[in-house]
Order: C-alpha cells, then structure tokens, then sequence
C-alpha cells in the first residue's frame, strides 16, 4: 500500500530491469501502492532518439516467460526506462494501472508487449513520454478497453521489421478508448525492408469507438519508419499490413492531416477499411486525408475523406 522506491545509481543494476519475474504460473501483483523508478536523474544518458542501436534503460517491472498474469491496481512513477515490459508471455491482464511520467522522458513507454500471446489490458490511465501502449512482433490477441493516454506518443503496433527472426502480429482489438494531446493516436509502424529480416505479417486489428482529443496525428499507418533522427536507406517495407478495421473514430486533430495510410510499393496495404471516421481540425477546422499504396474500404461518415 506504500510507496517502493528504485535506488537512483544506474551502476547498480546489472539487467534489463528492476523489478523482475520469470517462468512462474499464476504470478498476482496488486495493492493500491506506487512503484517509483526514480528515473529522472536518468534520462539524460538516454540517446535512443539519436541512436536507433540503443541501450534501453532498465525497465521499472519485466516480466518473461509467465502464464495466468494478474497485475491491478498499481501506480507506476518515473521508470528509468520502461514501465512494464511483457515478453513470451501468455494469460495476461492488466487492469486500474496508473502509469506517470512526463511528456519529455525519453523512452518511457506504458506498456510494451512482444512475442505474448492474449494480454489484455483494461480501466487504465497512462501518461507517459512515449508509446502509451507499444505491440511489438510475435504479438497475439491483445485487448485494450477504457484505457485514456496522454501526454505520449499513442498506441502503436511496431516497430516491425527492424530485427530477424520476428513474428506475425494478430489479433489485436482497441476499444473504448481516449487519446488526449498524444503526438500519435493509432499508429502502425515498419522500417524500411532490410535483407537480413524474414518479412512477416500484420494483420487482424479493429479500432472502435475511440476519440481522439487534440491529436496530432490520429491515424498513422507508416510503413517508412526511421526510428531515429538519422535517415534511413533501403527498400520499401516488406512487412504485410491486411484486414485493419477503423469504426467509429471521432473526435479533433492537432494538425491539418488526420489521416495518413502511408503503406509500403513493395507489399501494399490490404482491406484497410473506415467505417464512420469524424476527425476535424481543432475549433472545427478541415482536417485532410493522405493514401498511397493501400486497398480502401469505405463506409458511413468520412471526415476526411480518404481517397487512394
């Protein structure tokens, strides 16, 4: 019920996290206490906006290779790095998390979910300075409900395609939720292709019933990621986007763009569908819409029109 406290001299810690769980079955964390990293003094020696090779800072909670998870009602302050990192999990729920940290910490993302299979995470607040919620390869069946992000950088799916061996991602649903004053709303993002990286899929995902509030970009699909300040080269993204459902978007975009399907020469989107989308500018302002390379379904309301 109190209040535990990570010790400050990055020195002091010798793995990808602070507090850590692995290979357990039936692992409960709740309580109603906080979980501070006391990552402020930290941030400073992070350089992945620079540098896409990165060391990550230690995350405040990892948890790997467990099944049947049960965090709730959990408060997590100021991590070095992330705040909870999920990995070769199955059987998880999240629920009445409180994640804080600034807008301006780098790397300090929500929820980072890889290669785990039916998280689902529910009734949460999350803001943080960068990804609210981040899907990553290998990623199946996840479910986000009433979650309301911001400030950060939305809820993406990827970056894909940056490493080999990566795995489909399927099934993913994000429902009920809010964005508020996030630089991204719903983001799907891919590097460019790289030889040494088997090409996998992304597919299966609905988006409904989600307002966006001062938004700067509430529909992203960007298959030309960078992931640093540096340019990349290379050939267009062979990761294969399909079946993208968004029902019932509304709400206010920070920018004139609203919608920007950015998919890929190479491997075109397939059966990107929008299905009652009301994005304006802010104080009612028209909003515009950007499509290359995607197959689009169209039904209802469409502000702005998306057109390929």
């Amino acid at each position: 019920m109190g209040t535990l406290k990570g010790v400050s001299d990055l020195s002091m810690y010798t793995n990808d996290a602070w507090l850590f769980f692995q290979d357990i079955n039936g692992l409960v964390v709740f309580g109603g206490g906080s979980i501070d990293g006391q990552g402020a003094d930290a941030w400073q020696y992070n350089d992945c906006n620079k540098n896409s090779d990165c060391s990550l800072m230690p995350a405040s909670i990892m948890i790997t290779k467990c099944t049947n998870v049960s965090i709730r009602r959990i408060t997590s302050v100021n991590p070095k790095g992330f705040h909870f990192f999920i990995s070769q999990c199955k059987d998880v729920r999240l629920q009445m998390l409180h994640i804080i940290a600034p807008e301006t910490s780098p790397n300090t993302d929500g929820i980072h979910i890889s290669r785990s299979d039916n998280v689902r995470i529910a009734r949460s607040i999350i803001e943080t300075g960068d990804d609210c919620i981040g899907i990553l390869q290998g990623s199946t069946r996840i479910s986000i409900n009433k979650v309301t992000c911001g400030p950060g950088h939305g809820i993406s799916v990827g970056s894909l395609g940056k490493r080999p061996n990566e795995e489909d991602v399927v099934g993913i649903k994000v429902v009920n939720c809010t964005l508020k004053g996030t630089e991204n709303g719903i983001r799907i993002k891919t590097y460019p292709y790289n030889p040494k990286v088997v090409p996998i899929k992304a597919t299966g995902f609905l988006f409904k019933d989600i307002l966006m509030d001062n938004v700067k970009n509430p529909i992203f699909i960007n298959q030309d990621y960078c992931g640093s300040k540096s340019r990349c080269f290379g050939q267009p993204s062979k990761i294969r986007i399909s079946n993208i459902f968004f029902n019932n978007i509304i709400g206010t975009s920070k920018t004139e763009l609203a919608v920007n399907v950015l998919c890929s020469e190479a491997t075109p989107c397939q059966n990107v569908h929008f299905n009652n989308v009301h994005l304006t500018g802010v104080n009612g302002a028209q909003s515009t819409a950007n499509c290359t390379n995607a197959q689009i379904g169209l039904l209802g309301i469409q502000v702005p029109p998306v057109l390929c």
